[in-house]
């Protein structure tokens, strides 16, 4: 079985029925859905899905695009505290647009990680064009996972000395990609989840199409090969790695 470990599945999201979208997902043997949120806007959709749903779970963060908005009027304890939600994301930098709001993007993402100490949670990150304040801030009393991580080994070898996993997108497909399949050979396989971040990163053979969790067996098979692993050693290892990454995520 394979998890899904970032898949956004809130009705902003999803096309068509997300009922249809799971059984998808089961039928390419993908029991297990992970449900961030990006926008504070999601998350009690995301809590309602994670609820409904016993293969589906939440992480619950704020996405760096919302800079400037107080994390913790959405992040309260109750939310944080839910049973279903097992970590904090996607949450992060990104100056790919430039570094115009930089200080606010800082705080919205400092205060969302001591909301991770306080409650005990994981966090995944999000982080573009920020690897000097990414390092700078992600110290070692932070775990989590590097979501969708496409940034250089430099980064990744920090990251790894401060125990965090690395999730491989569908863009570890990407014929252009040499350079992040480069990355994902030389990071050892017990750090590595993945994941579709649907509905964007569509793996090949499915670029250009709506992507969704079904699809993330086609960045395992690439994976796979990478690491000159069979397809179902490589799933028992993700899935450890996944439960070793989020202990409140019941894999089943």
């Amino acid at each position: 079985m394979f998890i899904d470990t970032h898949c956004h599945l809130t009705d902003n999201y999803v096309s068509g029925d997300i009922n249809d979208v799971i059984c998808r997902a089961r039928n390419q043997n993908v029991t297990t859905l992970i449900c961030p949120t990006a926008d504070p806007q999601d998350i009690n959709s995301a809590l309602q899905i994670a609820e409904k749903y016993d293969n589906i779970f939440a992480t619950i963060g704020i996405h760096p695009e919302y800079a400037g908005i107080d994390a913790k009027q959405f992040l309260t304890e109750s939310v944080l505290t839910h049973p279903r939600v097992i970590g904090i994301g996607e949450i992060g930098l990104d100056y790919h647009s430039g570094l115009e709001n930089r200080n606010a993007q800082i705080k919205l993402f400092e205060q969302q990680l001591d909301l991770s100490k306080k409650y005990n949670l994981p966090v995944a990150i999000h982080t573009r064009d920020a690897e000097e304040d990414t390092k700078a801030i992600l110290t070692d009393e932070f775990h989590g996972v590097m979501h969708c991580f496409t940034s250089s080994w430099e980064l990744a070898k920090v990251m790894l000395d401060r125990g965090f996993f690395f999730s491989a997108s569908g863009i570890l497909t990407f014929k252009n990609a040499q350079e992040v399949r480069d990355t994902f050979t030389k990071i050892p396989v017990d750090k590595i989840v993945i994941e579709t971040d649907a509905p964007y990163c569509a793996p090949v053979p499915y670029r250009g199409k709506v992507c969704e969790p079904a699809m993330v067996i086609e960045t395992a098979k690439v994976l796979a090969q990478i690491k000159n692993l069979q397809l179902d050693d490589l799933a028992v290892i993700l899935s450890e790695n996944t439960k070793k990454l989020y202990p409140k995520c019941h894999v089943k």
